[in-house]
């Protein structure tokens, strides 16, 4: 590697490093931030549907409700799959011990709706669905209706990064001694 390239990764390095010691706290919670407002938006949409009735195309949760376009783009779903993604990557190696390994589940699951989203996207730009289907499909979409899929991946994404945060955050966390961030407090 060329000595300017490794000048280059330098500053990257030393945002990374900052993000997982020092500024891991904020940096968790602006990530929760966006975790728990995407959730309030499903969690809405849920509620339209099985609650009040409303039929699937109307059910758009919040923002869906004045913004109608959010909730049909898929580059906006596709989007916070990529945020999320990059989110639990970056903020991965400050997670140590038993809370780095359930940091990890989530990552690898969310790597996997991102993949899913991926697809949805390549098939809306390339105007040709998934096994004929008359909207874009993605293959556990298949076997699971659109709605209820899109809760049970925000479960399965969100609760090993609770599992994580907890672990992360508990006074005298000896499994996570390691972590170079101030997000548990003192014994």
């Amino acid at each position: 590697m060329s000595a300017s390239t490794q000048a280059a990764r330098r500053p990257l390095r030393a945002g990374l490093d900052s993000l997982n010691s020092r500024h891991h706290q904020l940096g968790l919670r602006v990530f929760v931030f966006i975790v728990v407002a995407h959730w309030a938006e499903h969690l809405v949409q849920a509620v339209q549907i099985y609650v009040m009735g409303w039929p699937i195309p109307e059910a758009r949760g919040v923002l869906g409700v004045p913004f109608p376009w959010l909730v049909t783009s898929e580059w906006m779903h596709y989007g916070y799959a990529l945020i999320m993604m990059i989110g639990l990557f970056l903020l991965r190696s400050g997670f140590t011990g038993r809370s780095g390994t359930w940091w990890k589940v989530s990552f690898g699951i969310q790597v996997w709706h991102h993949f899913e989203h991926l697809l949805l996207l390549v098939q809306v730009l390339a105007g040709s669905y998934l096994m004929g289907k008359a909207v874009p499909t993605s293959i556990i979409q298949l076997i699971a209706p659109r709605v209820e899929l899109h809760l049970f991946y925000n479960t399965l994404v969100t609760v090993p990064m609770v599992v994580a945060m907890y672990y992360h955050t508990r006074a005298g966390r000896s499994d996570n001694a390691a972590a170079r961030c101030s997000c548990a407090p003192e014994d």
